[in-house]
């Protein structure tokens, strides 16, 4: 028979039961297992005019209470933790006197993510055009991945994605960049993973490019 003294003492085994002594060693290995790997880190500027609703969207991907949301005046830093990446998404001030700065907070960002309010007035639309296609265009993020997200699409007066496209010269203006607009809105909570889902599989692929290079 076999009589085994604890777990670091002698195995005496006859020679037919040496493969016991494997079967162990597997089963120790399972039931052993380390932390899961680390989820790799990526880090996000958030732009968008003020009343977009970067501030809501982001708290309720952290799981925040969207009641006492304010709105930003600086800049935020959340982790938004999703199942294979964590995102430390940087949200700048939206408002018109903010705007001039938002470069400043654009270094060392490895993607963007930009809200837009698809309910908003056309002066304000117009706006949110103008600021995308700069962002677009800036030295610091034209070779980024973009998430365009047209929010607040459970309003009546929300445009859809099409019309969005169209207005904002998506097709012309970001062609060879990767991006990806999607709908959003607060009520819709898997939508707006599964478009943050998409924006990490960008994130990868770019990261390995990086890696070919």
């Amino acid at each position: 028979g076999v009589s085994v003294h604890g777990l670091s003492g002698n195995y005496e085994f006859e020679e037919e039961d040496k493969e016991n002594d494997s079967d162990h060693q597997c089963f120790r290995a399972l039931c052993c297992k380390g932390p899961p790997p680390a989820r790799p880190e990526y880090d996000l500027v958030c732009i968008g005019l003020t009343g977009s609703g970067k501030t809501s969207l982001l708290s309720k991907l952290c799981s925040e209470s969207p009641d006492n949301v304010v709105s930003t005046t600086g800049f935020s830093i959340k982790a938004v933790p999703f199942q294979n990446a964590i995102l430390n998404i940087k949200e700048l001030g939206g408002a018109d006197n903010i705007r001039k700065y938002w470069s400043r907070y654009y270094q060392g960002s490895q993607g963007v993510i930009f809200v837009l309010d698809s309910a908003s007035s056309e002066d304000d639309l117009e706006t949110a055009r103008n600021e995308l296609h700069s962002a677009l265009q800036h030295p610091q993020l034209c070779t980024l991945p973009f998430l365009i997200l047209a929010n607040h699409q459970d309003k009546p007066a929300a445009r859809s994605v099409q019309e969005v496209k169209k207005y904002f010269e998506l097709e012309p203006l970001a062609r060879g960049k990767r991006w990806i607009l999607q709908p959003c809105s607060l009520d819709d909570m898997e939508a707006l993973k599964d478009s943050f889902s998409q924006l990490i599989n960008l994130l990868e692929e770019k990261d390995h490019e990086a890696v070919r290079m």
